[in-house]
């Protein structure tokens, strides 16, 4: 099980902001704050936004070597789907528009965000069991 992930940022309350969002709506908890950073916790696994002092470098990356995205168990498709739609006025941009929601293949149905500092999340819909075994 993931204990933690730390992401650094270059404006704290701005992320703070897009991340609580997001972070909220997928039922996770504000867990810590400090002066460089925030956290927010889902059962034993929270995730943490901070503005190091250590910080050198002014942006993210996705891609370059490094973190490409996290992805996140969104519900349901109408949940991932209304997660798309407010997600503009939060910070979080859709990408792949495109080929929304499935963008992923046709079976997998995903919403990929990116935010003001060039993070991106899968919000990934619980996909309905079609094995019978899975229905126990």
């Amino acid at each position: 099980m993931l204990h933690h992930i730390e992401l650094w940022v270059t404006d704290l309350p701005r992320a703070a902001r897009e991340w609580g969002w997001l972070l909220a709506r997928l039922n996770y908890a504000p867990y810590q704050e400090w002066e460089h950073g925030r956290s927010w916790r889902l059962g034993a696994t929270y995730l943490v936004v901070e503005q190091s002092p250590a910080l050198r470098g002014a942006e993210h990356d996705r891609m370059r070597p490094g973190l490409n995205h996290l992805a996140f168990h969104a519900g349901t498709a109408a949940e991932v789907d209304e997660l798309a739609r407010e997600a503009p006025a939060h910070g979080w941009a859709l990408l792949f528009a495109d080929r929304y929601p499935h963008a992923g293949g046709p079976e997998h149905h995903a919403a990929y965000l990116a935010n003001t500092d060039g993070f991106e999340v899968e919000l990934v819909a619980a996909e309905a069991p079609t094995n019978p075994r899975q229905l126990r």
